[in-house]
């Protein structure tokens, strides 16, 4: 079951107030609902941060939290957790099969700590992570996968990096690097260097059961959770500035979106449907023999010693910039790229000759020791991925339907009031809740207590 935990920004425009000493300090009526935050427009602009929480399945809101300004994010995104736990116990839901969605601004390692227990997938910002030595070994390898959305001629290729520290708390989670050439404009998201876009996703999936494409069309699937903010601002408009309170801006939002979910309950009761799944991702073929696999790459694998007291391929450490480092601290550069039979991709690392000869360790590095012509070469094997047999199935309702079936006859009913012929009234009143006649001197009896004390 999926979440998800994203945040919006209302802005409210505000002109400037003369200030002088004749005029009393300057008052605003939304001091305490906004605040100055960034929205990347013009000055004189406050804005209001709303935190949102969703079920993806059934399109139901769980949560509304505001805040002045941009926000306390940490606070909003615990507030979150806990709903989607109350959510979770009140459906007897297990959390291991809790999938969260987040926004971008939760891509930091000291907010992906926060998550523990929940397994999430969220775009990354914390973007000294390309620098670690592990991303730039695996950046200097072939891609995983190459991943293109159908309404985009954009092409990304993914670079799956498992088990890398992010940020100083150095958390440990999984890594997708997508890369494309960067156009003329720049790009809004993520970085660029050396004329190529870097992009961060970060999340604890395990790779035998996601492969880093489908990470990336999960991630961006979210992009339905756009269009039901937006059907949310046409239908209830919860970011209306109704309340110059907090606490009354806030309870807008509730209401609004209770409103939403109700009409989706009332919806199902008027149409019943049965709940839709569609094949997110396809199963995967068995790999063709000399073919690239479209799994995707395992861990690079090297073999082990092929004769005792020499050195193996393990004892060449892979470094950031593509090479390999010999025990003799010598580089090994690739110069050779080949496919095996079984869809496995060698790669064929080789040392300078130069450099071999004059080696003090030779004699445990090549097989035939000082007598050997040729330098050290090493082989490194990149496996297919081993995934499962089974898609990946999506299950979910309609998202407007159900509302709009809801709208439509409560838009279509006719209620016809009648009301009766007055009659000629009583000279009095009558008290609407007891139903009892008040004589008029009784009526004007306090009122004529009050006008005694006060002569």
């Amino acid at each position: 079951m999926i979440f998800d935990i994203d945040g919006t920004r209302e802005a409210a425009r505000q002109r400037a107030l003369p200030q002088t000493e004749e005029l009393p300090p300057a008052f605003r009526r939304l001091d305490d609902v906004c605040a100055p935050g960034y929205r990347g427009r013009k000055r004189g602009e406050v804005v209001r941060t709303r935190t949102t929480v969703a079920q993806a399945h059934r399109y139901h809101w769980l949560g509304s939290f505001g805040n002045r300004g941009n926000g306390h994010y940490r606070e909003e995104l615990h507030k979150g957790l806990a709903a989607i736990s109350r959510y979770l116990r009140a459906y007897q839901l297990p959390s291991e099969r809790t999938l969260l969605r987040l926004d971008g601004q939760y891509g930091t390692g000291a907010v992906l700590t926060d998550l523990a227990g929940f397994a999430f997938v969220t775009r990354g910002k914390e973007y000294t992570t390309l620098d670690h030595p592990l991303v730039q070994a695996r950046l200097h390898l072939p891609p995983d996968q190459v991943q293109r959305r159908p309404e985009s001629q954009m092409m990304r290729n993914l670079y799956d990096c498992p088990q890398v520290p992010v940020g100083p708390e150095g958390m440990l989670c999984r890594v997708v690097v997508a890369t494309h050439p960067a156009g003329k404009k720049k790009s809004p998201i993520g970085v660029t260097r050396a004329g190529v876009v870097y992009e961060l996703f970060f999340m604890n999936l395990p790779q035998q059961a996601f492969t880093a494409c489908d990470v990336v069309e999960l991630y961006l699937h979210r992009g339905a959770f756009e269009p039901l903010l937006s059907d949310e601002d046409q239908e209830t408009d919860p970011d209306r500035w109704c309340s110059h309170s907090a606490w009354g801006q806030e309870c807008w939002q509730v209401v609004a979106q209770w409103t939403w979910n109700l009409r989706l309950e009332l919806g199902h009761q008027l149409h019943p449907d049965p709940v839709r799944t569609t094949e997110f991702a396809p199963a995967l073929p068995p790999p063709s023999p000399h073919t690239a696999p479209t799994s995707g790459y395992a861990p690079p694998h090297v073999g082990v010693s092929w004769k005792a007291g020499r050195f193996s391929g393990q004892d060449f450490a892979l470094q950031p910039d593509g090479t390999l480092r010999c025990p003799a601290d010598q580089k090994l550069i690739p110069h050779e790229q080949r496919r095996e039979a079984d869809g496995s991709l060698r790669i064929v690392y080789g040392a300078s000759i130069r450099s071999c000869r004059p080696c003090p360790l030779r004699e445990q590095c090549q097989w035939q020791g000082s007598t050997t012509k040729k330098p050290r070469q090493v082989s490194m094997l990149l496996h297919p991925l081993a995934l499962g047999s089974d898609p990946i199935l999506w299950c979910d309702w309609s998202r407007c339907s159900h509302r709009q079936a809801c709208t439509q006859l409560v838009r279509h009913q006719c209620v016809k009031v009648e009301v009766e012929p007055p009659t000629e009234p009583r000279r009095g009143s009558y008290h609407i809740g007891a139903n009892f006649y008040v004589p008029e001197q009784q009526k004007m009896a306090p009122f004529c207590s009050y006008c005694k004390a006060f002569r």
